[in-house]
C-alpha cells in the first residue's frame, strides 16, 4: 500500500501530517495536524477500528429475546445487551454475527435478516456497525472469550423496548437494533412472521 503524501485534503479539511500514536490488534489511534475548514490550524485525534461491530437481535417463537450481561471495562459499569461482538473488517458480517450469537448465547438461528448499519461514534472514530435479526433458534453451548464473564436473561421484546427507552439499557447497538426492529415491524418492513412476534 502506498504511503500517503502530505499535505492532503479530505472534504473541507487539510491534513498536514498523520502519526499513529498507539496501535494494538483491535484499534489504532492517530494524531492529525490539520487545517480546520475555517482556515485555522488544529489537531484531530481519530480512533481507527480494525473490527466491525456486529449485533444480533434473536427472537424466540414466543416473542422473547435473550440478553447478555457483562461488566464493561471502559465504563466501569455493568451492562445488559443483545448479543454483539466484533469481526475483522474483511470478514463477512453475517459470519461474524453467527459466531457471536453462538459464542455468547449458544444459540443457532435458521433465518437471518439484515436489520441496520450505522456509524457508532463518527466524531472521533471510524467504527462501523452491522446488525441482524435472527429467528427459529435452537440451543447449543456458549463459548465466551477469556475477557468475558457473561450472565444471561430472556425477556419480552416489549420489555426490551421499555428498558431502552427508560435508560436501563444504554448500549448503543442494543438501542439501535431494538428501536429499528420496532419501527420496521410497525411499518410493515419485516416478514409478517417475525413482525407479529415483535408487536405482540
Amino acid at each position: 500500500m502506498d504511503k500517503p503524501t502530505f499535505p492532503k485534503t479530505t472534504g473541507p479539511w487539510t491534513v498536514r501530517s498523520c502519526e499513529a500514536r498507539y496501535d494494538n490488534p483491535w484499534l489504532r489511534v492517530e494524531h492529525n495536524d490539520v487545517i480546520h475548514p475555517d482556515g485555522h490550524d488544529g489537531i484531530y485525534g481519530v480512533v481507527r477500528f480494525k473490527n466491525v461491530a456486529v449485533g444480533v437481535l434473536p427472537v424466540f417463537e414466543d416473542g422473547t429475546v435473550p440478553l447478555v450481561g457483562q461488566y464493561r471495562f471502559p465504563l466501569q459499569a455493568y451492562s445488559w445487551e443483545l448479543p454483539e461482538g466484533g469481526g475483522p473488517a474483511g470478514e463477512d458480517d453475517l459470519e461474524t454475527a453467527r459466531r457471536e450469537l453462538a459464542e455468547e448465547t449458544g444459540l443457532v438461528a435458521k433465518y437471518w435478516l439484515p436489520l441496520i448499519e450505522f456509524d457508532v461514534s463518527n466524531s472521533v472514530t471510524d467504527e462501523r456497525s452491522a446488525c441482524f435479526l435472527a429467528w427459529d433458534l435452537t440451543p447449543g453451548t456458549t463459548a465466551p472469550e477469556s475477557s468475558e464473564e457473561l450472565a444471561h436473561d430472556r425477556i419480552a421484546f416489549s420489555d426490551l423496548v421499555a428498558r431502552c427507552l427508560d435508560g436501563r439499557i444504554r448500549d448503543s447497538l442494543t438501542l439501535v437494533m431494538t428501536l429499528a426492529a420496532k419501527a420496521k415491524a410497525e411499518r410493515g418492513e419485516l416478514p409478517e412472521r417475525i413482525a407479529a412476534r415483535l408487536l405482540a
